[in-house]
């Protein structure tokens, strides 16, 4: 990893004035903190080395009291004039750092690259404007006006089992659909097939016969999904034992650390090595002849790490890359969901993407760490992410957890009633009481594709 690549350079000041107007800075990738505040309002702070590794564009945080946004910043001055948009003139090589903070009344806006002025006067306000501005961008993409997919509503293994799910769990949720008479149309195998990150076609043990479990499911007359983490390789992986040249390096030669997964320490795959990407792509290939057409993708973020690679380029260029191997593999009629992934280098190349942290059982995350699971933390990036929704793709929320013992249950059945675009469920079914198999089997619909009105 670096530090930031290239020295900030102011390019604007707009007035700020306390407690009016409002400020929204995107994040790095589907997890990083999101949110509409005041400008002049302190912005949240990564209290984690964890969060930095994961969260944080080149692992590093914003200055204290200083506003981040990768590739995207707009400010809403209020009374004081119009929107003022400041965005990526490029990010098919690297996404520019661009930065806000306080002074003597006005926020000065720098940047570390190349970036756009574009003022908005347009109704709507700051979500009216970057949705115009989003529609620009997705043109520019290649993504079509009004070519969104509608994605069916899917059923979800990690939410109640997490990684020590089991065949007979998803036969057991797979027939309840059926006897409980709820809507779903994907049936998603999550984290714990696999043996290691990796490692995505050996088993964990708890899955005597993959492919057959897939087939029964398609016998059913559901498609089948799973995730995978294309991006990772796990340090206890058969893969980095076998093949050590397949990974991203520091500049010491050790592969890059991009995080703890399912508590075991992980490096990125280095899909500008012909052999890794061939391997890649013949994993995805052997689950898409087994009849899985959904695909979640999932710590894409990994993709895009500084390091020493195969083949010189950067880590944005390295992960669009594997975006486009990952859409080869898997062909044009598969679904595909980001997660975990770098925002605007994305567009125009997944159909659905997660716009926030994990949901979790707790509406706070449990170590106080604003990009961590929680309600709270999921909520908050889903609404100010709404303007996303119909024009770079669909919006995944995440799941509806509507099982007793979930925190404000009711908070966050409403929030995906309002903002969610794919619709999924994340509980056993059975441990549904009759609340939430009602709201379950009411919320559970096809995805919308336009934008939230």
């Amino acid at each position: 990893m670096t530090s930031l690549a290239n020295a900030q350079r102011d390019i604007a000041c707009v007035p700020a004035e306390p407690g009016r107007g409002m400020l929204y800075a995107e994040g790095w990738q589907s997890w990083s903190i999101v949110d509409a505040l005041h400008p002049t309002a302190p912005p949240h702070l990564v209290t984690s080395a964890e969060s930095l590794a994961t969260d944080c564009q080149y692992g590093t945080a914003a200055p204290p009291g200083v506003h981040q946004g990768a590739g995207l910043l707009a400010i809403d001055p209020g009374d004081a004039g119009p929107v003022e948009i400041f965005a990526a003139v490029n990010v098919s090589e690297q996404v520019p750092v661009i930065q806000a903070r306080v002074y003597d009344g006005y926020l000065i806006v720098s940047a570390d690259g190349a970036v756009t002025r574009r003022t908005d006067a347009g109704d709507g306000g700051l979500t009216g404007a970057l949705g115009r501005w989003a529609a620009e961008f997705a043109a520019q993409a290649g993504l079509p006006s009004g070519g969104l997919r509608p994605v069916p509503p899917v059923w979800c293994s990690w939410y109640q089992y997490y990684a020590t799910v089991t065949e007979d769990d998803i036969l057991a949720n797979l027939a309840a659909m059926d006897d409980l008479g709820v809507g779903i149309g994907v049936v998603q195998i999550d984290d714990g097939y696999q043996s290691a990150p990796g490692d995505w076609l050996q088993s964990s043990g708890r899955f005597a016969d993959l492919p057959g479990l897939v087939r029964r499911i398609r016998d059913v007359g559901r498609r089948a999904g799973i995730w995978i983490a294309p991006m990772l390789v796990g340090r206890s992986s058969d893969l980095l034992r076998n093949r050590p040249s397949w990974v991203v390096r520091d500049p010491s030669g050790e592969p890059v650390h991009v995080g703890t997964v399912r508590r075991q320490e992980c490096t990125a795959l280095d899909v500008t090595h012909p052999d890794a990407a061939a391997y890649l792509s013949s994993v995805l290939r052997a689950m898409r002849a087994w009849g899985i057409d959904y695909f979640k993708v999932d710590f894409m973020y990994a993709g895009a790490y500084e390091g020493r690679r195969h083949e010189d380029v950067t880590g944005v260029q390295a992960y669009q890359r594997g975006l486009r191997l990952i859409r080869d593999a898997i062909g044009p009629d598969a679904l595909l969901l980001g997660c975990g992934a770098p925002i605007l280098p994305s567009v125009g190349l997944v159909d659905a993407m997660r716009v926030g942290p994990d949901i979790a059982a707790d509406y706070e995350p449990a170590d106080g760490n604003p990009a961590q699971p929680s309600q709270r933390a999921a909520a908050r990036n889903t609404v100010a992410r709404a303007w996303q929704q119909g024009r770079f793709w669909v919006n995944d929320p995440d799941c509806l957890m509507a099982r007793p013992g979930v925190q404000r249950r009711a908070d966050w059945a409403a929030l995906v009633e309002r903002y969610g675009g794919l619709r999924s469920s994340g509980d056993g079914l059975r441990n549904l009481d009759p609340w939430g198999l009602e709201t379950t089997r009411r919320l559970l619909v096809p995805s919308r594709t336009g934008p939230i009105t």
